[in-house]
């Protein structure tokens, strides 16, 4: 089969892209301090010289106090904007690759040591057994105007575009979900209120750094918890985020309860068989006839590049973010392009999803091969 769509360009916005693969976020852990290192910008560098079209960088943290780890990147202050702005020109050096900073702030799931974790409403996060502090209007203008401020920032680096975390269970995601909004304000009740903060914080963003430069988001359209998000109603989220003018939406879902709940949480399922893979494919089916002059990125499982021509092709996405196979295969997308249309070698075990806050990101998988090939 020949991969045509696949490796056919594409835009986001005005930026246009060599191909339609996409490197969805992944957490590196190879920060110091919340400054670039080394360490990371081999990492990027790797992936760009192995064919990605687009990638969007492990999500860089718009506010001290939200911080996951030193290991994280920063982008709360302009004193991280130098590094960031290396690793982008050492990125767009090693080829035609585009590059995104994605932008979060983990709201209930934060675990800062000297910070207390916050939330639209105090509904107990149950991974770290902790209430949030629920916030106040005034601390909700705050944080939108912190990533206003972060999207400048990426934006005075020179990367291409920026993406919002908006899913997983984060921040934003907190605020679209009446799971875990509860407000009676502004920013709680209806669909329309729990996703006016995405649409505050496009529209700062907008007269911040104009029209030309590409704004984007994870979006969560399902939380799989009772009471949650659910996808018909992630179906209007979705439209509300479309209207406001982004320019590309990543769906996704899950939250800490439907991990502790769901034998197959999202996001990360685990793939044991082709049966398994594409596991977004019936939400980005749902979504895409209302995505007017807005690209849409399908992640969840995509192992197949047969599969994923098909997806483009049939008009079910425009692009193909993949996170896992590209820990194992940094060069996975040059190697379809040369012809070798197996499936991605990664297993979905997520033994690098269980490790990355305990070391730098590596496929655990891959190394013990390595090491027995040594032996």
């Amino acid at each position: 089969m020949e991969l045509k769509h696949l490796f056919s360009p594409g835009k986001i916005g005005n930026v246009e892209i060599k191909n339609r693969i996409v490197r969805s976020a992944t957490y590196e852990g190879m920060a110091n301090h919340g400054y670039v290192s080394e360490e990371l910008i081999s990492l990027y560098t790797e992936l760009a010289r192995g064919g990605t079209g687009l990638i969007i960088t492990g999500a860089l943290a718009v506010d001290e106090t939200g911080a996951a780890s030193q290991t994280q990147p920063f982008i709360y202050s302009d004193d991280f904007i130098e590094g960031q702005k290396r690793l982008v020109k050492m990125v767009h050096d090693a080829s035609d690759v585009k590059i995104s900073a994605q932008i979060v702030h983990p709201g209930r799931g934060g675990f800062h040591p000297k910070y207390p974790n916050v939330a639209p409403s105090p509904i107990k996060e149950p991974l770290l057994k902790k209430v949030p502090k629920e916030l106040s209007t005034e601390e909700i203008n705050v944080i939108i105007k912190k990533f206003v401020d972060a999207s400048r920032r990426v934006y005075e680096a020179e990367y291409d575009m920026v993406q919002l975390h908006g899913g997983h269970g984060y921040l934003l995601s907190n605020f679209l979900s009446p799971y875990t909004n509860r407000r009676s304000d502004e920013y709680g009740g209806d669909t329309q209120r729990r996703t006016k903060i995405l649409v505050d914080i496009y529209n700062l963003i907008r007269d911040e750094i104009g029209k030309n430069f590409p704004i984007t988001i994870k979006l969560q359209t399902q939380d799989d918890v009772p009471g949650g998000l659910t996808l018909e109603e992630g179906l209007e989220v979705a439209k509300i985020v479309v209207n406001a003018g982004y320019d590309s939406i990543e769906p996704t879902g899950g939250m800490a309860e439907s991990r502790l709940t769901t034998r197959n949480p999202l996001p990360g399922k685990f793939i044991k068989t082709p049966d398994d893979e594409n596991y977004l494919f019936s939400t980005a089916k749902t979504l895409k006839p209302f995505m007017k002059n807005c690209s849409l990125m399908l992640m969840g499982g995509i192992r197949n590049p047969e599969s994923a021509e098909k997806f483009l092709q049939e008009n079910i996405a425009d692009f193909i973010s993949m996170c896992r196979p590209l820990i194992y295969e940094p060069d996975l997308p040059n190697r379809w392009e040369r012809g070798d249309h197996t499936p991605a070698y990664c297993i979905s075990c997520n033994a690098c999803g269980a490790n990355v806050f305990r070391s730098p990101l590596y496929c655990i998988t891959k190394k013990k091969l390595e090491t027995e090939k040594i032996k």
